[in-house]
């Protein structure tokens, strides 16, 4: 997995180390004494020459040297045996030695800067003190034309980190947006799993998290359209309760009073039922989530009962149910009695008297149901 988070870590790392070695660079550059020794082009050289000179070609050579780097480059040079007496003559005025004298060798005071080197002589072992006077008016310039490759350095570097700074920011930006459109539809109910099919191919957070968001986005679509469906179920669920309900008050109005007593039983449960249906409806969600706890269901006796049911909603048409005998199944007996009273309905109310509709079990395994009629409407399955 290409994981973000070491993406991130690189970047801040990257940019972390460049600033900290430029930084490095240019502080060696400006307050340094060896960096000035080893870059400026009027000193890094001079000791190895002069010496060479002095040693093959005596004391007038090595002062030529000397004032040759003095007209160049303003620089003016002492050198210094192990005793600290003058090997040459050297550039340096007295009178520029005597004011420097008395402002204490303080270069913040003085208008030159002070550096020192020793360099030690191949040939004959000798050490030579190089004391070196730099005008600050020259080493200004000098630095100004020095940090042209530093600061051009630098200038490439803020490039590459701008350019890889706006790669992962992009890269973090453009998944949030899908993301954040994402929300915005799936709020709108008009949410479609494809639109971050490309989001959830990437093999990073974000790919988990768009793979986890369209399970999301499934599983409440669902639970929508099972709210939806729900709405328009329940009307018609409970007008069967309601209807039989008006058919037995209907046939106690005009039965005699022996009669009448055994229709109450029948008025009763018919209640129970549109009680235990609205009661139900409460508890979809939890039958929905598969966290209702199923029951084996004796199909026989349920149908048994249920085509009573029909028989007396409808006495001029006959009823006749059949089923495997010993036929179980495990579920929840109240959905399946709905649900197969829901196919009998069906069937009385598009069949004219006479006729004939199968409703039928057509699978034992799973228990689910498959309805037929003679007429083009016909029986329409509820499972």
């Amino acid at each position: 997995m290409r994981s973000l988070f070491w993406r991130i870590l690189a970047s801040f790392w990257l940019a972390i180390a460049l600033v900290a070695g430029l930084s490095i660079l240019l502080g060696h550059m400006l307050n340094q004494d060896a960096w000035i020794l080893s870059r400026h082009p009027g000193l890094n050289t001079l000791a190895a020459d002069w010496t060479q000179t002095y040693e093959s070609q005596g004391e007038d050579a090595a002062q030529d040297i000397l004032q040759q780097r003095k007209r160049q480059y303003h620089i003016d040079v002492q050198v210094l045996n192990e005793s600290g007496d003058p090997v040459v003559r050297g550039t340096f005025p007295r009178r520029a030695a005597a004011f420097e004298a008395r402002q204490n060798n303080d270069d913040r005071r003085l208008p030159w800067r002070r550096l020192t080197d020793e360099f030690t002589s191949e040939k004959t072992g000798d050490t030579y003190l190089f004391i070196y006077r730099i005008p600050h008016p020259e080493l200004d310039a000098w630095h100004r034309e020095s940090l042209l490759w530093p600061l051009s350095a630098l200038g490439i570097a803020l490039v590459v980190l701008t350019l890889f700074s706006l790669l992962v920011t992009f890269s973090i930006t453009r998944p949030l947006n899908r993301l954040r459109g994402a929300v915005h539809d799936l709020g709108q109910t008009t949410y479609q799993q494809n639109s971050l099919a490309k989001l959830a191919n990437r093999r990073d957070e974000f790919g988990v998290l768009a793979n986890d968001f369209n399970r999301m986005g499934a599983r409440l679509q669902s639970l929508i359209g099972s709210q939806r469906q729900l709405l328009r179920d329940v009307s018609h669920e409970l007008r069967s309760p309601l209807a039989r309900l008006r058919i037995a008050l209907a046939l106690a109005e005009r039965a005699s009073p022996e009669e009448r007593e055994k229709l109450w039983p029948r008025l009763t449960r018919e209640c129970d039922r549109l009680e235990a249906l609205i009661s139900e409806i409460l508890v979809l969600a939890r039958v929905d989530a598969d966290n209702a706890s199923a029951e084996a269901v004796d199909l026989n006796a349920l149908l048994g009962t249920l085509q009573k049911d029909a028989q007396l909603g409808s006495p001029e048409q006959t009823v006749r149910l059949e089923a495997e005998p010993q036929l179980n199944l495990t579920g929840w007996p109240t959905m399946i009695e709905r649900a197969v009273d829901n196919l009998l309905r069906n069937a009385q109310r598009f069949n004219p008297v006479g006729s004939r509709s199968n409703c039928k079990p057509r699978d034992k395994a799973s228990g689910s149901w498959s309805a037929c009629a003679t007429m083009a409407r016909g029986c329409r399955p509820s499972i």
